[in-house]
């Protein structure tokens, strides 16, 4: 591990020794991260600092970089900390299918609710033990299907890039906005006026309309995904 990321992999994973002498610390690493989680969910990623979290916690600046050198391992702790270890059972329930059903629902439930993980997770970086349990859940899922371990890996990817866009498109819609609502207005605006240069978008986006079709991009891309893997583990298995 490159040595940049050095810190990141010991706040993340360990070990974290605890003074053999001196006054009890008045923070632990867990505090920290959810005082910044509570920033963001508020006020978005771009308002959490050292400084606030520091104010959050009733501590100085100085005091909080005793336990976190800067903002980069401060973000890197609160993402672990927001997504939080995957929900454990004694048996997973179905079949492949149903796991990562399971599995897609409840990560698009935790962006929902906690929308600046997505711009926090973007590009190469430290993953933590949290975060690492829901890609070891998905991957798991998928056992015994005789697919290769980089198509595993690969279906996980492509579930959490659907959940990254749904979720991205309704943050860029605003509260309460439906994207595909909106875009379907825009669109019919457009096809009102311009409609015979695009035949086939005007009779889609006609069909959608008295058939209710629309906001439904989430649901349709999920199934499409999970028909897509099972045809290619029926494959496998012939």
């Amino acid at each position: 591990m490159a040595d940049e990321h050095a810190e990141t992999v010991r706040l993340l994973w360990g070990p974290h020794p605890k003074p053999a002498r001196g006054p009890r610390p008045k923070l632990d690493l867990d505090r920290i991260a959810r005082a910044g989680i509570e920033i963001a969910d508020a006020d978005g990623l771009s308002d959490v600092s050292m400084q606030r979290v520091a104010a959050q916690l009733g501590v100085t600046k100085m005091a909080l970089y005793r336990y976190v050198p800067g903002k980069a391992e401060l973000v890197a702790l609160m993402v672990d900390a927001a997504i939080g270890p995957y929900p454990t059972a004694k048996r997973a329930r179905g079949g492949w299918r149903e796991q990562l059903e399971e599995w897609a629902r409840r990560l698009i439930a935790l962006f929902r609710q906690h929308p600046w993980v997505l711009e926090a997770t973007i590009g190469p970086r430290v993953m933590g033990p949290g975060e690492l349990s829901w890609l070891e859940r998905a991957v798991s899922a998928l056992d015994g299907t005789g697919l290769s371990g980089a198509e595993r890996m690969d279906s996980a990817v492509l579930l959490v890039g659907h959940v990254r866009g749904i979720t991205q498109q309704a943050r860029a819609a605003g509260s309460g906005g439906n994207p595909e609502a909106q875009l379907g207005a825009i669109l019919g605006e457009l096809m009102q006026a311009h409609g015979e240069r695009f035949p086939a978008l005007t009779s889609a986006l006609s069909s959608a309309a008295r058939s209710g079709g629309q906001d439904q991009a989430w649901e349709f891309g999920l199934q499409r995904i999970l028909d897509g893997l099972a045809a290619l583990i029926d494959q496998r298995a012939r």
